[in-house]
Order: C-alpha cells, then sequence, then structure tokens
C-alpha cells in the first residue's frame, strides 16, 4: 500500500529530520488517541495529541499532551503567558489550522503557532503524533518535535 506523504512528512523531509509514516485503521465514532495506540500497538502515553487553545492575552496556541491526558488550563494558561484560556470551537479547527479533528498535526499548520509539549514528551526515544490526516500517524523523536515546532516543554497536566 502506498501511504501519500502529508505536508508534515515533507516538512520532515525538508527539515532532515527522520521519522516513520505509521497508517492505522480509523474509527469515525472513536477519534480518541487510546483508539489510535491501541491500532498502532503501542503505549498510549507515548500517542500524543494535539490541541488548539485561545488565550486571553497570547491568540491562538498549540499544546501536545498525552493522548489520554485531559489539557490542565490553568496550567497552559500560565505557561503561555495568559490569565486564562480554553479550547477552541471544533468549527474553528479546519479554518484555522487546516487540519481535521482525529487529523491535527503540531506540524504544518496553516501558521505557526506557539507551541507547548509536555515535560512526560523527552522520557520516550518515539513519539506518535497525527501526520496530518485520519488514519495516518507520524512516528519520531520528541527532541525532533520540539526542534521543528519550536516547542516549549512544559507540564500541562
Amino acid at each position: 500500500m502506498k501511504i501519500n506523504k502529508t505536508n508534515a512528512a515533507r516538512l520532515l523531509d525538508k527539515a532532515k529530520i527522520a521519522y516513520v509514516l505509521v497508517p492505522y485503521e480509523v474509527d469515525e465514532t472513536d477519534l480518541s488517541a487510546t483508539h489510535v495506540a491501541d491500532q498502532l500497538g503501542e503505549n498510549v502515553e507515548q500517542v500524543f495529541k494535539t490541541l488548539i487553545l485561545h488565550g486571553d492575552k497570547s491568540g491562538y496556541f498549540v499544546c501536545v499532551i498525552p493522548g489520554a491526558e485531559e489539557v490542565n488550563l490553568k496550567k497552559a494558561a500560565k505557561v503561555s503567558g495568559n490569565k486564562s484560556c480554553e479550547l477552541i470551537p471544533m468549527k474553528e479547527l479546519l479554518p484555522l489550522t487546516g487540519y481535521i479533528r482525529g487529523g491535527c498535526s503540531p506540524i504544518g499548520m496553516k501558521k505557526q503557532f506557539p507551541t507547548y509539549i509536555h515535560q512526560s514528551a523527552e522520557q520516550y526515544d518515539t513519539l506518535y503524533i497525527s501526520a496530518g490526516q485520519r488514519g495516518l500517524q507520524l512516528a519520531l523523536s520528541p527532541l525532533d518535535l520540539i526542534k521543528e515546532v519550536k516547542g516549549i516543554v512544559s507540564d500541562l497536566l
């Protein structure tokens, strides 16, 4: 099966960052990272999800956190220099990032937003993040991800 490269994969190629595209079966009724981890046969702690938030001062920013967790809005606001923040409404995701729910990658959004990556990422050799479409994950080194998105490692949970 030929896997078409996503924009996120092309950006990693350009940056000369090693990665593997990993396909999985999509379940439209379950877009959770837990489902993705089960499909990949991987630890859900290594499958990270990408959330877009809006802060009262900074505007939009990105949090990349372990898939089974929920972002702590107080901590996210603090690390991003905001008093408060909230997850953006689902309908804003595609126009803002170019990605749909269940296929939002921290790499290759329409605009580069400040990106915060949960500190647990650094304990793994390989992380899984969305490749920018449902049914496809990127496996890469957390350090390469941090470098590519100019990520700030923080406690977000």
